[in-house]
């Protein structure tokens, strides 16, 4: 058995509408004012703390919190905070900071990158 739901037109004229018609509807609204976050917010402002070759790790834990992501390059630890908001519609707004450690755990350098221009002054 099929359930099919009725919807009112403008002059009271019933007519029939199939549960895949409402949800693809639905999924169309969804997507036209939606928008993804990726990663989480941290505070830019700190960005200007960061010393190179006297900020450690754990100072650097203690101002931004735990990193968004971890990992090698060229053999040092890096740490990745970010947060990336796209949206189909609208400006995208993203911003990320990238920190290279080196053996004693403190910073060897940094990247801070993102598309709000007042941050970054």
């Amino acid at each position: 058995m099929k359930t099919v739901y009725q919807i009112r037109s403008g002059a009271g004229r019933r007519r029939k509408c199939a549960p895949a018609a409402i949800l693809s509807l639905a999924c169309l609204m969804a997507v036209l004012a939606g928008c993804a976050t990726v990663g989480r917010e941290f505070p830019a402002a700190g960005v200007q703390e960061i010393r190179i070759g006297e900020t450690t790790q754990t100072e650097i834990e203690d101002v931004f919190g735990p990193p968004w992501r971890v990992g090698i390059e060229d053999g040092r630890r890096t740490w990745t905070y970010g947060r990336y908001r796209y949206r189909l519609f609208g400006e995208t707004s993203t911003k990320d900071l990238v920190i290279r450690f080196d053996a004693g755990n403190r910073v060897v350098s940094y990247t801070f990158n993102t598309t709000d221009r007042d941050e970054v002054r």
